[in-house]
């Protein structure tokens, strides 16, 4: 079954890369027409050959007000998907100031503000789908990442309380949980025999989330074939998370 979502804008953040591009570009194969947002330019010079001509990229920063004021002011938005975000897995103890400040600013006030935007133009218009990208960790605790699991969980709380404040303007909210996901990124963490072993005996389908594995989840969750889902968390996890 193809799934259509034409006709519709939708709006990803962290769209130059990695799963915010594979995003990016399914939302554009179903049909929509995708600002993708992203600080580098050259990335998003990039996702538009790559996607085509319903790639708009926008340049912006997530932790700047102004992009806020830029996604308020969109005349037309129909689904969001709130992908920036990053971390820094260090042991507890060691976590100084500066990082837990940065991650707290990117993962959970920009994910609010970009949300809290969206929510405005949405409630406008009557509709809308914000897809908040979470994680496992949003469900469990893992070594070494404490800021990072504390910031996932935040966003599994406010995908609950936005979907049932916005139901009643037709707006749904959900987020996708997935596992850690092959990217040039994270590719280097498996190269560690240590760290791949530790990530494997916890996933009973012994294997890593693709990029597409997320994307399809995504593009599903935003679309009328999903229509009566809002307040929910879609585990793309190959079971870590059942155990």
């Amino acid at each position: 079954m193809r799934i259509s979502l034409d006709g519709q804008v939708a709006l990803v953040t962290g769209a130059g890369r990695g799963l915010g591009r594979a995003i990016a570009l399914a939302l554009a194969g179903a049909g929509a027409e995708v600002v993708s947002v992203a600080r580098t330019p050259a990335d998003l010079n990039s996702l538009r050959e790559e996607g085509g001509a319903l790639i708009r990229p926008m340049v912006a920063d997530v932790l700047d007000a102004s992009f806020y004021a830029q996604v308020e002011a969109l005349e037309r938005l129909d689904i969001l998907v709130n992908n920036a975000g990053g971390n820094k897995p260090m042991p507890m103890v060691d976590v100084d100031d500066e990082t837990l400040d940065r991650l707290l600013a990117l993962n959970i006030r920009s994910v609010y503000k970009t949300a809290q935007a969206a929510a405005r133009r949405m409630v406008a218009q009557g509709s809308g789908v914000i897809v908040n990208m979470s994680s496992q960790m949003g469900r469990v605790g893992s070594p070494r990442r404490t800021v990072y699991c504390l910031s996932k969980h935040a966003v599994e709380g406010l995908t609950k309380a936005m979907a049932v404040e916005l139901a009643p303007n037709g707006v749904r909210v959900v987020s996708v949980a997935p596992t850690f996901v092959l990217t040039p990124m994270t590719e280097p963490m498996f190269a560690n025999p240590d760290f791949s072993a530790f990530v494997m005996d916890r996933i009973p389908m012994k294997k890593l989330a693709s990029v597409e594995d997320v994307a399809n989840a995504v593009v599903f969750l935003a679309s009328p074939a999903a229509g009566l889902i809002t307040g929910e968390s879609l585990a793309i996890d190959g079971g870590w998370t059942a155990q």
